[in-house]
């Protein structure tokens, strides 16, 4: 059972019914965030087949999960009921974000990966981390 979606400050929320509990959740779809995060994974992916065979066991596997891990834990931290619960997934969100950043950091240096879009990776990454940043601000307040 669910209820229809319904505006709650700049969020889009349902109510819903399950094992005869309700839950508040998010349409973490709708979200800036996630959206921007799910770009990232998809370029990280691109960017990891440009790189040397050898390194498809390396730096490569530590770059996509660590981009995948962006937009999933924003997706996750929707579930929660909690604020601050669902605050504590962007955080881990923001943490992937920076462990990314990182990686293709090591890439850029070792001359790993397609430049062009290494660096357009790098400065989405940077915009996620300020609005990531910022969205947690607004939530907590």
């Amino acid at each position: 059972m669910s209820c229809e979606p319904r505006a709650l400050g700049r969020f889009r929320m349902r109510l819903q019914l399950i094992n005869n509990k309700i839950f508040l959740m998010r349409n973490f779809k709708e979200l800036k965030i996630w959206q921007k995060g799910f770009q990232i994974a998809v370029n990280s992916f691109k960017l990891g087949s440009t790189f040397p065979k050898e390194e498809k066991f390396g730096i490569t596997i530590q770059i996509t999960k660590a981009a995948v891990s962006i937009h999933s834990n924003i997706a996750e931290g929707s579930s929660r009921s909690s604020e601050k619960d669902y605050n504590r997934f962007l955080e881990d969100s923001l943490g992937s974000s920076f462990e990314l950043e990182t990686q293709l950091l090591i890439a850029a240096a070792a001359n790993y990966g397609d430049k062009e879009l290494r660096d357009e990776i790098l400065k989405s990454v940077d915009e996620e981390k300020k609005m990531l940043i910022s969205f947690m601000n607004k939530l907590i307040k």
